[in-house]
């Protein structure tokens, strides 16, 4: 397969930073970068624009990252509880995901994404749990969770 090779308009984890020039799978370009405004085509004209927009590319990701520093420093601080029904052995019927947890997070304020929460697996049992949140590429936090019986 041939790669494709494009220039990120905006910062996609795990590949590169906006303004960076990649490349990419041309099934990965076609089906997810360019439709999303993520990539454009490597061009003389893209480069000059991606050049003229660099400063507030720079000013962009420098706010990003203190809105996740202020986020975190507030997340580390506070408890969340979340009740659910669980067996006398302390099992639960049914289990406690990232959706969950970001939904949770989400009534107390704190406005993340359920897919930036690093949760191995599912919770499946009462108890005291610290979930590590991935805010940015730079900041990464933990929430401490405790799941009691409702």
């Amino acid at each position: 397969m041939a790669n494709v090779k494009l220039i990120l308009l905006q910062d996609v984890e795990f590949l590169g930073l906006a303004g960076e020039e990649v490349s990419v799978a041309a099934g990965y370009a076609r089906n997810y970068l360019i439709p999303r405004k993520l990539a454009g085509k490597a061009t003389q004209g893209a480069l000059r624009v991606l050049a003229a927009n660099k400063e507030k590319i720079e000013a962009k990701r420098d706010e990003e990252l203190a809105l996740a520093k202020s986020l975190a420093a507030k997340i580390s601080e506070v408890e969340i509880s979340i009740t659910v029904q669980a067996s006398d052995d302390n099992r639960l019927f049914g289990s406690i995901n990232a959706r969950t947890i970001a939904d949770k997070l989400g009534e107390n304020d704190f406005k993340v994404d359920y897919q930036r929460i690093v949760l191995e697996a599912p919770i499946k049992e009462l108890g005291k749990y610290e979930i590590p949140i991935r805010l940015h590429a730079d900041v990464t936090t933990t929430a401490k969770i405790w799941v009691v019986r409702g």
